[in-house]
């Protein structure tokens, strides 16, 4: 389990080497709850109504889910995308300088936050959500480089129980063998070489206003929810203005947000 202490609006000197050593790090009650209450506000609203862009638990595929949008539990949903477009307080939390200024060490002086990708509010369902395998979000990113950091905030107790994030540190800075990475480009626990490396991974437990700051090539995963209360969190990805997307891909299909 990860603890770390709440400082300042921005990270110290040891923080920032953790971060650069580990790929992640964990800030505690960063985000104020009133945040908190603002967006589980917006998310229990479209959530009910099944309003905006949504993923559903069916549509990935994974372990644990519904196989399809007919089965029992079919339309759980998985996350609430294009999290901007619901509701201006998403765009006040990500300027705000706590987090903006941590962003400015970790990545430079120009912020640039990429709406094609995150920018969601995650759904853990009981009962019907899945797993997710060991992955870096960059398989199928593409930027000019993959100098990306995600923010994942949690909004309420995040645990093994009900699925919380997973990481392998120093795994940002891992090069790999083809054969290690499955067709899809998770990380292979079936892998001799793999498992002693996954012995290394830790639990990021967190609590609502609780932050996840984590590099994109950083490999993580998470179970399925086995409690019996939902769990939600809101991830959003950043990059330098110097490492803009590459053009035709996904990755450049939306605009962005200069910060």
């Amino acid at each position: 389990m990860l603890k770390q202490e709440v400082c300042t609006d921005q990270f110290s000197a040891e923080e920032l080497e953790t971060f650069r050593r580990d790929g992640f790090f964990v800030q505690r009650n960063l985000v104020p709850l009133e945040y908190v209450e603002q967006i589980l506000h917006i998310t229990n609203r479209d959530e009910a109504a099944h309003f905006g862009d949504i993923e559903y638990e069916a549509d990935v595929q994974y372990p644990g889910a519904p196989q399809s949008f007919t089965d029992e539990g079919g339309r759980t949903i998985r996350r609430l995308r294009q999290a901007f477009s619901r509701d201006p307080v998403f765009a006040r939390l990500v300027k705000e300088t706590f987090i903006l200024n941590r962003l400015r060490q970790l990545l430079g002086d120009q912020i640039v936050m990429p709406l094609a990708h995150h920018n969601c509010v995650m759904t853990k369902h009981p009962r019907y959500s899945s797993d997710t395998g060991w992955h870096r979000d960059t398989r199928y990113w593409s930027f000019s480089s993959s100098e990306l950091i995600n923010v994942w905030i949690a909004l309420g107790s995040e645990t093994e129980a009900n699925g919380c994030l997973r990481l392998l540190p120093g795994s940002h800075k891992w090069e790999l063998d083809a054969g290690q990475l499955d067709a899809r480009r998770f990380f292979r626990d079936d892998v001799s070489q793999n498992q002693t490396l996954l012995e290394t991974a830790t639990t990021a437990e967190l609590n609502a206003g609780d932050v996840v700051f984590f590099h994109a090539r950083c490999f993580h995963s998470a179970t399925r929810n086995y409690s019996d209360q939902t769990k939600y969190s809101a991830v959003f990805t950043f990059r330098s203005l110097d490492n803009p997307p590459m053009p035709g891909s996904r990755s450049a299909e939306l605009p962005e947000l200069l910060l």
